[in-house]
């Protein structure tokens, strides 16, 4: 069964290359979000606490994660693989997952890093318009990704729309995060020799293909 984690700094685009991924090869998309809202509409003791947690704007212990991830691997152990979305986020969770899995009798195919600048990265998070009607995103920073016209949606010819987070002072902080949290799994799973470094920076489609060459090896 194949097992892949993608890390990505903010805006790198790894939600797009996990829709990709899944669809190509069958995949199960594993979001730790996902997790947590379905064990909250079990309305059990679980989900008091989670409830309780969420409510009070705290994470959710690593215990509690890595059990609902657990359960989750125990249901499609038969199936063809799946991708992890949220998960690990640092070291110390990497560490815990990789006890688990091998308690499991599994292993990690392979981590794939999403390299892209922090220049690159803040384009084109506050360059980001979308059409509240379509949904087609445009880029105003990004020669190739403007609309025809200024903040029009070729398709619909609408004003387009900014989403009030996609600025440069909370782009800061998500990736301050991501440096101080997040970043140090490169070194942990190169040490591991399962990490692949992909351009993000490339076309959509040659970033994909990058990325089959790899999972088509493991």
């Amino acid at each position: 069964m194949k097992s892949i984690i993608l890390v990505a700094p903010p805006a790198a685009g790894k939600g797009t290359q996990s829709s990709l991924l899944c669809e190509k090869y069958g995949l199960t998309h594993i979001s730790t979000g996902d997790l947590i809202r379905e064990a909250i509409r079990k309305n059990d003791e679980m989900s008091d606490y989670l409830k309780t947690q969420i409510e009070a704007g705290k994470f959710v212990s690593d215990d509690i994660i890595l059990k609902l991830l657990g359960n989750r691997l125990n249901e499609i152990q038969h199936g063809t693989g799946y991708i992890l979305d949220g998960f690990p986020r640092n070291v110390n969770q990497a560490i815990s997952y990789d006890h688990m899995l091998e308690e499991m009798g599994e292993k990690i195919s392979c981590v794939i890093y999403l390299s892209i600048s922090k220049e690159e990265a803040e384009k084109r998070i506050v360059g980001r318009i979308s059409c509240p009607n379509c949904g087609r995103v445009y880029n105003e920073l990004i020669q190739e990704n403007k609309p025809k016209f200024a903040n029009t949606c070729d398709d619909c010819n609408v004003a387009l729309q900014r989403r009030s987070d996609d600025n440069a002072e909370t782009f800061a902080v998500r990736f301050q995060t991501y440096l101080e949290e997040t970043a140090p799994l490169i070194d942990y799973y190169k040490k591991q020799n399962v990490l692949y470094e992909v351009d993000s920076t490339l076309p959509t489609d040659q970033v994909f293909a990058t990325i089959e060459s790899i999972v088509n090896q493991i």
